[in-house]
Formats: C-alpha cells, sequence, structure tokens
C-alpha cells in the first residue's frame, strides 16, 4: 500500500511540475510568444515551424491552442494558419517529450536549489518568475525518477506479477484512458512521459503503453475543445480542428502500431525511448498528412460551428475569452479589446446626441439612452473579468494595464451616465417644449461636439498605444476645452442681455449642455494621467508654491 501509494504521489508530482512549467513560461514569455506567433504566421508552414517552438518551450500543446485561437477570434489569423500553428504544436510537445525521456535526472537539484533561491528572492520579477520554471523542470524530473523507483518496487510483489500477467492489450481500452488521463491531468505530456516510465519498469506492455499515448494524444485535443466550450464560436473553431486531426490521426495509425513494435522497437536501446519516439512519430506523421488539408478542415469545421449573424453593439461582451484567464497577458488583452467595445457604444451614444439635438428625434434619444445599459453591462462584465486575472501573475507592465483597463472603463461608463442625463434633459426641455436653440447657440454646441469626438478617439488611441505625445495633446486639449465652455457661457449671457427669444427660452438647458460637455471632456482626458504618470510627465500638483517672501497676513 506505502509503495502505490509513492507511485501516486510521484505521479501527482509529474502533473504539478509540468503545470508549473507551463504557468511559468506564460508568465514570462507571454507577451512574447504571442508576437512571436502573429509575426511569423505567413503561410502555414512557417505557421507550423513557429507552432513548434512556442509549444516546446510552453510545453503544452492546449495553451498554444488557446494564444491561437484568441487571434483568429480577435480576426488577426485565418482559420487554416491557426490549425497549421497546431499541426506543429503537436510536434513541438512530442519533441519535449523526447527530451526528458533522457536520464536528466541529475538536473533535478539543480533546477530546484536554483529555482527556488530565484523565486525567493526575486518573487516579484522576471527573474523569479523564471525560478518557478527551474522548480517545476526539476520537479518532473525529480518525478518521473520516484515513478521508476516506485513502479520497480511494485513489479516485484507477487501480485502485481500475476495482475501483469493477465493483461492483454484492448487497443480502444486503451485509447479511452489514455484520453482519460490527459483530460483529468491538463496534460498529454505528463501521460506520455508516465507511460513510457511504467513501460520501462515493465508495468505495462509495450503494446499497451502505445495505446495509451494514442489516447493521450486524443486527449489534449479533446481537452482544448472542453476549454474553449464557452467562448466564441471563431475561437472554439481552432481546437475543434485540431481534434479532428487528432482523431483521423489515430484512425489512421492505431491499426498499424503493432508494426512499430515489430520493425522499430528491435532498433531501439530501451522501452521508453521507443514509446516516446513513437509519440513524436504520430505526431510528425499527422502533420506531414494534414499540413496540406487545412483549408478543407477549416471548411468542415465553419460548417459544423458556423459564425452567428453580425452582432450588434448591444450584444453581450464580444472579447472576454474565459479560457484566455489561463494566460494572463493574453486575458489582459481581451480586456482591453473589451474596453474599446464598451468605448465604441460610448462614441454611438455621443455622436447620435448631436442629431438628437438638431432634429428633435426623440425616438432616437430613446435607442440612445437604451445603450446606456450596454455600456454599464460591458463595464460590469469587463470588471468581473478582470478580478478573475491572478495579479500574482501578472508583470508589473501587465499590472499597469490592468489598472489602466479599469480607470478607462470606469471613465466610459460614467460617460454613458452623463449622456443619457443630457438626453433625459433634451427630451423634456427641449423637445416636448417644441423649443430649439439659437443659431449662435448651435454653432457653440456643435464646436464643442466636434472636439469632443475628436477628443474621444484620441483618447482611445491613447488607451490602445500608450503614447506619451499623444496623452500629452490630450491633456492640453483639456484646458483648451475649459476655455472654450468659459467664453461660451459668457457669449451665451450677451445674447440673454439682448432678449434673443431662443436663448431666453434655452438658458438653463444650453449651460447645463455645454457644462455636460466639459464633464464629459475631462471624463475622456483622464485616460492621458496614468500613461503619463508612468513616463514621469506629470508634475506633483497643479498648485503654485506661495511666495516665500511674502507676508502670511498679505
Amino acid at each position: 500500500m506505502k509503495h502505490l501509494l509513492n507511485l501516486l504521489a510521484a505521479i501527482a508530482l509529474l502533473v504539478w511540475g509540468t503545470h508549473l512549467v507551463r504557468t511559468g513560461i506564460l508568465r514570462v514569455f507571454g507577451a512574447s510568444l504571442r508576437q512571436v506567433l502573429a509575426r511569423s504566421i505567413s503561410n502555414r508552414y512557417t505557421a507550423a515551424i513557429s507552432g513548434i517552438g512556442v509549444t516546446a518551450l510552453v510545453q503544452s500543446s492546449t495553451a498554444t491552442a488557446l494564444i491561437v485561437s484568441s487571434f483568429v477570434g480577435q480576426g488577426l489569423v485565418t482559420l487554416p494558419l491557426a490549425l497549421a500553428v497546431m499541426l506543429g504544436a503537436d510536434v513541438g510537445t512530442s519533441l519535449m517529450a523526447v527530451v526528458f525521456s533522457f536520464d536528466l535526472s541529475w538536473l533535478s537539484p539543480l533546477f530546484i536549489l536554483v529555482g527556488v533561491v530565484l523565486f525567493i528572492t526575486r518573487q516579484d520579477t522576471s527573474l523569479g518568475r523564471l525560478g518557478r520554471v527551474l522548480i517545476g523542470l526539476g520537479l518532473m524530473l525529480l518525478a518521473l525518477r520516484l515513478v521508476t523507483a516506485s513502479t520497480t518496487v511494485l513489479t516485484q510483489a507477487p501480485a502485481v506479477k500475476a495482475l501483469l500477467a493477465t493483461l492483454s492489450s484492448d487497443l480502444l481500452l486503451e485509447i479511452t484512458v489514455g484520453a482519460v488521463l490527459a483530460v483529468v491531468s491538463y496534460s498529454s505530456l505528463a501521460i506520455v512521459l508516465l507511460t513510457a516510465t511504467l513501460a520501462a519498469s515493465a508495468v505495462i506492455p509495450p503494446e499497451v503503453a502505445l495505446g495509451l499515448v494514442l489516447g493521450a494524444n486524443l486527449g489534449s485535443g479533446l481537452l482544448a475543445v472542453l476549454t474553449t466550450g464557452k467562448s466564441a464560436v471563431e475561437v472554439r473553431q481552432v481546437p475543434l480542428g485540431n481534434l479532428v486531426f487528432k482523431v483521423l490521426g489515430v484512425l489512421i495509425v492505431a491499426p498499424f502500431s503493432g508494426l512499430w513494435l515489430t520493425h522499430v522497437r528491435p532498433l531501439m536501446p530501451d522501452t521508453a525511448t521507443m514509446v516516446v519516439l513513437f509519440h513524436l512519430a504520430f505526431n510528425v506523421l499527422v502533420g506531414l498528412l494534414f499540413i496540406g488539408l487545412t483549408q478543407w478542415v477549416a471548411g468542415w469545421v465553419t460548417r459544423w460551428l458556423p459564425k452567428s449573424g453580425k452582432a450588434t453593439l448591444a450584444d453581450r461582451p464580444h472579447h472576454l475569452d474565459p479560457s484566455a484567464l489561463a494566460t494572463p497577458s493574453l486575458a489582459i488583452s481581451c480586456a482591453a479589446r473589451e474596453a474599446l467595445h464598451q468605448a465604441d457604444v460610448v462614441e454611438t451614444m455621443l455622436l447620435g446626441m448631436l442629431r438628437v439635438i438638431r432634429d428633435s428625434d426623440q425616438r432616437l434619444s430613446e435607442e440612445l439612452r437604451k445603450k446606456d445599459d450596454t455600456v454599464d453591462e460591458l463595464y460590469s462584465a469587463i470588471k468581473y473579468y478582470l478580478t478573475k486575472i491572478s495579479r500574482e501573475a501578472l508583470s508589473e507592465a501587465e499590472s499597469r494595464r490592468w489598472t489602466d483597463i479599469i480607470s478607462f472603463t470606469i471613465n466610459m461608463e460614467q460617460i454613458g451616465d452623463i449622456i443619457e442625463r443630457v438626453l433625459m434633459d433634451i427630451e423634456d426641455k427641449l423637445i416636448r417644449k417644441g423649443r430649439s436653440f439659437s443659431d449662435a447657440g448651435m454653432g457653440e454646441i456643435c464646436e464643442l461636439h466636434a472636439r469632443l469626438i475628436d477628443n474621444l478617439r484620441l483618447g482611445m488611441s491613447v488607451f490602445l498605444n500608450g503614447n506619451v505625445r499623444d496623452a500629452q495633446k490630450l491633456l492640453e486639449e483639456k484646458v483648451r476645452f475649459r476655455d472654450l465652455e468659459r467664453e461660451y457661457a459668457s457669449t451665451h449671457l450677451v445674447r440673454l442681455s439682448d432678449n434673443t427669444m431662443q436663448s431666453i427660452e434655452t438658458s438653463s438647458l444650453h449651460i447645463d449642455l455645454i457644462s455636460d460637455l466639459k464633464r464629459i471632456n475631462s471624463h475622456i482626458c483622464s485616460i492621458a494621467y496614468p500613461i503619463l504618470d508612468s513616463a514621469g510627465a506629470l508634475a506633483p500638483s497643479r498648485l503654485r508654491q506661495p511666495s516665500l517672501t511674502g507676508s502670511e497676513n498679505d
């Protein structure tokens, strides 16, 4: 019983080590990996090669699937190219299985020692996160050695020997078991390494090991499908297409797996090497067979998972992909895109507001006021999504971006509230009473409104790109807008003194409106503050220092 418990603990340690390496790599290099993938996907062959490289580093084809799926969901990559990346990703994880099959146990204590020192001393830095990766690598190597030791003892027990003697190969059952284990452990790599170790220790026959390897490959494809189950259709298409490749590959290879044992096994130095090379050969064969068929498989997947009709701005959030939460840098990008979606809704409300004033269109006013509910819902969804992202997993730059997104969405939500209140005032004080602004007053409102639209679009650009010069320009607009608001308030008072009837009837609304437009502009200009603060371009205070020579009683 004790030896069985040791074996189960070693298996759990192997799975945990794989998790530490995957999450650690994504936390350190997540943004860089996304950039590498985005830049290298120009044709199906370079896409496959980039998939090999990224997955060899991350040690998880599922993680690569989530990154590439998000690209497809954002319209940055076509589905056929994304499927080519996944073919390469499967080869990449197979290569890592071959590397770990060698006796690298001497590296385990070194990796753990260095990793723990780095993680404890530099925990909140990239170096500390790299230490987490080294700890994971060390634990994986240690776990493989513990699995070998535990299985060696177990196989000497009479009861286990009798049980092994009764085992007969049932390929379908082995594939099923391998798939289930891969899904439960969230790592086909860990299951393949475990299978190779068990086969090398004679716990399972070689033919059973090959069936488990095929099942582990199938399970990794199924795992990605399950992980993206609640995502947008475009995101779910990539894992489904990859699963199609794996199913077809298993159907083709499974009947001929015995040939591997007959012709290749005699050439292998040990059983573990034979198992991991079978895993590699399977994925290389699938890649070569289907690299030219990605367009066809993409067509099948598109028919099985068709895109819904054109989404309207009032639809539910478009970009908050739950599967991206496992990759903090990717989740931050999803939240930023949704924040821009929220800003698009605000821009629609702002553009429509002027049409309501000009045309006294009450029906349009009511439609625009309903959009404030959308703005509020998007704000709540983005805020809730961001709270699910582990702050500990974010780099310093990503933490600042997290804060920027929260600040941006709050400003957009408040702008939406102001526009809704302005529209209600226009309905009550202008449309229902059949009044209109004077030509001069309308010209002032149009001027302020045009500046407001330009500033909103500049603010969205600042939020997206973080350009310091644009942020400074946006903040300068705050001063100009304030001066204009004061000037137009004064000219309005002049019109009142001239007894301009339209100005008299709409005086209260006019003053409130230009004041509300200034408030909206202040929220827009607030987008610049985090950017300028990070760049050290903000003064500590806007207040003038009191004169040192002046008297306290002056």
